[in-house]
């Protein structure tokens, strides 16, 4: 039980707060002996965070399903900015699977698209006074899905890189979150659906197992809310580089200690 509640709380934090759960799971593998989770159990999990982007932005998606249905000129756009925001990583995910499932066997890569994290953090600081726009251009929602595409390597924070790609095309930081949260629902939400099929066939859980993935999917449901309301605060603040600190150490620490 300690196992699936601690992947599903790893699962929930580092969703949301840009320092990469994909990374900090291998990470996790290799310094601490967990076993790979299995393709359903992920799916469990990447469904916990879903529900948690769900409930935090449901008044904004109530609001874009609204304009969908009925009218309304500027959710349209804005629903149309997130499915340009969601070819790149739907394109590149399928084209370059086989590459992307190799690059989990690798620690030291890992630590070194920590530091490409680090270093997209510091840009959006940096662009963090400039950005005054309150939705992406076209141009912008593309660069910020590119940003998301580059967050299937391990060690890539999709939060992060999409936050940074939306506050350097121009976007306040706070709107940036927020469209980076609601874009993470499409490609949360295929990452389940390609786990499950990927493993159509499956033993039957024993009741241990079941109760476990349901522990694990409720603790990444409620670390994702508490990752979400952090992030949004330290956004607003303006202070991604405290991330990108930790992100640049743990980049570090990991290539030495993989190269020893």
């Amino acid at each position: 039980m300690t196992y699936y509640l601690s992947l599903g709380v790893v699962q929930g934090v580092t969703e949301f707060i840009p320092v990469s759960s994909s990374g900090h799971l291998v990470l996790a593998q290799w310094l601490l002996g967990w076993s790979q989770p299995g393709v359903l159990l992920e799916a469990v999990v990447h469904l916990g965070t879903l529900v948690a982007v769900v409930l935090y932005f449901r008044r904004d998606i109530g609001a874009l399903l609204r304009a969908l249905l009925f009218g309304g000129r500027a959710g349209r756009r804005y629903s149309g900015l997130i499915i340009v925001g969601t070819i790149p990583v739907a394109g590149i995910g399928l084209l370059a699977r086989g590459a992307i499932e190799r690059a989990f066997d690798s620690p030291g890569l890992v630590g070194v698209m920590l530091l490409v994290t680090a270093g997209g953090l510091l840009v959006a600081d940096a662009c963090a006074k400039r950005a005054e726009r309150d939705v992406p251009s076209f141009f912008g929602a593309l660069l910020v899905g590119f940003g998301q595409a580059l967050s299937l390597l391990p060690g890539v924070s999709r939060s992060g890189m999409t936050i940074a790609a939306g506050i350097a095309s121009g976007v306040q930081p706070v709107e940036a979150a927020r469209f980076s949260f609601i874009l993470a629902i499409p490609a949360i939400l295929g990452v389940g659906v390609w786990e499950v099929f990927l493993e159509p066939a499956r033993p039957e859980l024993t009741g241990a197992q079941a109760w476990g993935m349901t522990a694990a999917g409720l603790a990444a449901l409620l670390s994702g809310l508490i990752a979400i309301r952090l992030l949004l605060a330290v956004v607003r603040r303006r202070r991604m580089r405290w991330f990108a600190v930790y992100c640049a150490a743990a980049g570090v620490a990991t290539i030495i200690a993989s190269a020893l």
